[in-house]
């Protein structure tokens, strides 16, 4: 069975700055807490009764310190090996934490999410009731769905991203229906939203926005392409393949399905298409999810960017749907790493591999999966330049975990040498925060950052750090055994 992550965090003594279990969105099925995992789980909370104590502290409230994520760092090195750079100092002294990490990063986020309350789309269908009753699992204990719903509102989203992350830029994205009405989050709100951020913002500009490209509506859809290009200023499509609007899910690479949408796009001059890939469980078709179109269609237009939200990454993926013998082969990464053979077969220069979700679900699991996505990326021609970080905020919270995690996460020596990976380097890492996809998008990460640090959001970012509230939790669900709680 499972039950909601924020249930099992009420439950356990240990609030962990970092998820101790896998948490799913509803998008694959979570895997039951390893062993590992639960000494880590344990760990932390001997580890952080010790620091709380010397600090007069409670054990929750240490955990929502700077102290609460080294701790959580130095107690994962103890059990799974070497993964974080953390020093046991940083635990007790947040000068320390500060010192180590100064936070020079361009932190672009190009995957992140939240719902239109407003328009009340919840009420007004059985398909708006539907999602409702789905959305509701993400946010905890509320009276109502209404009150459920607000947790996930456009003021919470910008709490979470910009207050309680170093989140610097974003890009708002949705997911497609037939009828705009029946949306969470239509292309007009995703624009309303990037709109109104920036207007809060002042003097930069901290959002850009997708609009939602659906093939399977047939070539009707034209119209609304044109639409969302000149009145509403779209920045780049997200996509769903295994979406069932329309005619059903599609194959990106269907000559006559995929191909006009292709072309006009080119007359269109949007150039950046991000297509869901990957977490096939929940609402998508399995099989469209899957990232072997990925190979025609790249080559057949070399001028389109096609960049493959989730890496394609398929969690739970069975021995059956891998590929002969990868099921005993440490290296394979569930469909990322059929992608990667992909790119590296055709020497593909226009696929891009987003982390939304993949990074959060590899490092909060066991890392030595993560190291061999990264490391096998890494190794293709100009892969450095291909990794584009996103978070799939705020549907499972706040990115500062996700976002700490990188900056400290390293290649594991005996790991680099066995399988020829490289190092990830510092600035490795700052083309994965934020620097390669400013690329794509034509953006002055200088120039940006220069605008940021004096803009309104900064200012009240500056205010609000005088008594930060994070939320040391993470929303979606667990695996349980049935009739066994956390």
């Amino acid at each position: 069975m499972w039950i909601r992550q924020c249930e099992a965090d009420e439950e356990k003594s240990v609030r962990s700055p970092i998820p101790t279990e896998i948490c799913s969105n509803e998008e694959f099925y979570p895997p039951e807490q390893t062993p590992e995992q639960k000494r880590w789980e344990a760990r932390i909370g001997e580890m952080a009764d010790q620091c709380a104590k010397k600090l007069g502290l409670t054990r929750r409230r240490f955990l929502e310190t700077t102290g609460g994520m080294a701790v959580a760092m130095l107690a994962y090195n103890e059990v799974f090996g070497r993964t974080y750079n953390v020093d046991p100092i940083e635990a007790l002294d947040p000068a320390a934490y500060a010192e180590k990490w100064p936070k020079d990063e361009f932190i672009f986020d190009n995957q992140t999410h939240h719902i239109d309350v407003e328009s009340r789309w919840f009420e007004t269908t059985e398909a708006g009731k539907t999602a409702a009753a789905f959305l509701r699992n993400f946010r905890r204990n509320a009276d109502s769905t209404a009150d459920a719903l607000a947790l996930l509102n456009q003021a919470h989203y910008i709490k979470e991203l910009f207050m309680d992350s170093d989140t610097q830029m974003a890009i708002i994205s949705g997911v497609p229906t037939s009828e705009w009405r029946e949306n969470i989050l239509p292309p007009d709100k995703m624009v309303a939203t990037r709109d109104a951020i920036n207007r809060m913002a002042g003097n930069s500009q901290r959002m850009l926005s997708h609009g939602l490209l659906r093939p399977n509506m047939g070539r009707a859809e034209f119209e609304e392409m044109d639409r969302q290009h000149k009145v509403l200023k779209i920045n780049s499509w997200k996509m769903y393949p295994g979406s069932f609007v329309g005619s059903g899910p599609y194959w990106l690479d269907d000559e006559k399905v995929a191909y006009p949408f292709w072309e006009r796009t080119r007359k269109l001059g949007i150039r950046n298409i991000c297509i869901h890939k990957g977490l096939p469980l929940g609402l998508f078709n399995e099989e469209q999810c899957h990232p072997k179109d990925v190979e025609k269609v790249a080559k057949d237009f070399p001028d389109i960017n096609f960049i493959i939200y989730h890496s394609g990454w398929h969690p739970t993926a069975g021995a059956s749907r891998r590929r002969e013998g990868a099921a005993a082969d440490p290296q394979y990464v569930p469909w990322c790493s059929e992608l990667i053979e992909i790119v590296k077969k055709n020497n593909l220069k226009n696929v891009y591999f987003e982390l939304g979700s993949t990074w959060n679900g590899m490092s909060q699991g066991n890392g030595v999966q993560a190291m061999h996505f990264l490391g096998q990326v890494l190794n293709l021609p100009g892969g450095e330049d291909r990794l584009i970080w996103g978070t799939d905020s705020i549907w499972g919270g706040s990115p500062q975990s996700q976002i700490e995690r990188l900056r400290r996460f390293e290649m594991r020596a005996d790991i680099m040498e066995k399988y020829g990976y490289k190092q990830l380097t510092p600035a490795i890492k700052a083309k994965i925060f934020g620097l390669n996809a400013a690329k794509l998008y034509k953006i002055d990460p200088k120039a940006k950052r220069k605008a940021i640090q004096s803009d309104k959001i900064a200012e009240l970012r500056e205010e609000y750090q005088q008594n930060p509230q994070p939320s040391n939790t993470q929303f979606g669900w667990v695996w349980r055994e049935r009739g066994r709680r956390a």
